[in-house]
């Protein structure tokens, strides 16, 4: 008897968490229209409240491009987590794959999920995430993205061509047995829930495989400040799937939040200590020639102006000052309650 991870992808659902994307709904759309799966497909979007006309525009979008199985339901918690489980319970696929309104999807996107899923067997499988920008400063954090010093889209196996099993992926394209297995998404995480369901999923057996021909096309935030923002959501949040499953999930984790506690150690002595004082400008200088570098060989990685190497090395500060600050939060709020 064939296992339920080996079975052929007939039918695919495409479930998406939506709030206030009027911008980003169209071109949702036109992405799953051009998709190439010969099979099924039926799209749950679970939509928290939008007040910009958003679910209106999904259906007038939906109607022009003749997508027919389209299915809006309710998110009164507005939580993506919520969202995606509002999803889950409505899911009829051999697939499910897990869109997000702010990437762009080719036309080869679900063909190349269904086929890597049935291939290996994995109950969840993803590709490289593709950074895109539009404006100098978006450029500047896509090309951050794809430094191993810095950002989440960066994977040591974007450029191999072969499939690899990983801890986690970006999105994912789910097995239905994996939430039968490894249960839904947690509902008490804001952030890192995707993570923290990958962890519950391999825990529970199964395998998570990265296809790097699978390919999303990201935009990035487009200041400074968003990324601090986005990045310090991200490192708060780390914090209860941590406690939650009493381990680190990886080392690489911890760096932004040493980073931190050490610089700020470091300036706590510095007025009275010249050794301090030494100790952190040296480590200040760097930091900063680091990002430099690394800023200078993304740039120039990616074909882009050499003058985006200054918001390049910004916005590795940003993930990384981001992401530390956000955890030092994420503890003292779990200490504090």
């Amino acid at each position: 008897m064939v296992s339920d991870s080996l079975q052929m992808v007939r039918r695919i659902s495409v479930i998406v968490p939506l709030f206030n994307e009027a911008e980003h709904v169209d071109a949702l759309i036109a992405d799953l229209a051009e998709q190439d799966f010969e099979g099924d497909v039926e799209l749950l979007v679970a939509d928290g409240g939008s007040t910009d006309g958003s679910v209106d525009l999904l259906h007038a979008a939906a109607r022009e491009a003749n997508l027919d199985n389209l299915e809006v339901l309710e998110n009164p918690a507005q939580w993506v987590s919520h969202g995606l489980n509002a999803c889950l319970a409505r899911a009829s696929g051999d697939l499910i794959v897990r869109l997000d309104c702010h990437s762009r999807y080719p036309s080869d996107y679900l063909r190349r999920c269904a086929g890597a899923a049935e291939e290996t067997g994995a109950w969840n499988v993803g590709g490289v995430v593709v950074a895109e920008g539009r404006t100098p400063m978006e450029r500047a954090v896509a090309c951050a993205m794809e430094s191993p010093f810095g950002g989440i889209g960066w994977t040591r196996y974007r450029s191999h061509g072969e499939r690899v099993e990983v801890d986690t992926v970006t999105y994912g394209a789910f097995r239905p047995e994996a939430f039968e297995r490894a249960g839904v998404f947690d509902e008490a995480l804001i952030r890192n829930q995707d993570d923290e369901f990958n962890l519950r999923l391999r825990q529970a057996g199964g395998r998570i495989v990265l296809d790097p021909a699978i390919r999303v096309r990201y935009t990035p935030r487009g200041s400074i400040r968003a990324v601090f923002r986005q990045y310090s959501e991200y490192g708060s949040w780390k914090v209860p799937v941590m406690l939650k499953h009493r381990r680190v999930l990886s080392m690489r984790s911890l760096a932004p939040v040493g980073l931190v506690l050490s610089l700020v150690g470091l300036a706590v002595l510095a007025p009275r200590s010249p050794t301090a004082s030494k100790a952190l400008a040296v480590e200040l200088a760097a930091y900063a020639a680091l990002a430099l570098v690394f800023a200078g060989a993304s740039v120039r990685g990616r074909g882009e102006r050499w003058s985006l190497v200054p918001g390049t090395a910004a916005a590795f500060s940003a993930f990384h000052f981001g992401y530390g600050f956000g955890m030092l939060r994420g503890w003292l709020r779990a200490a504090v309650p």
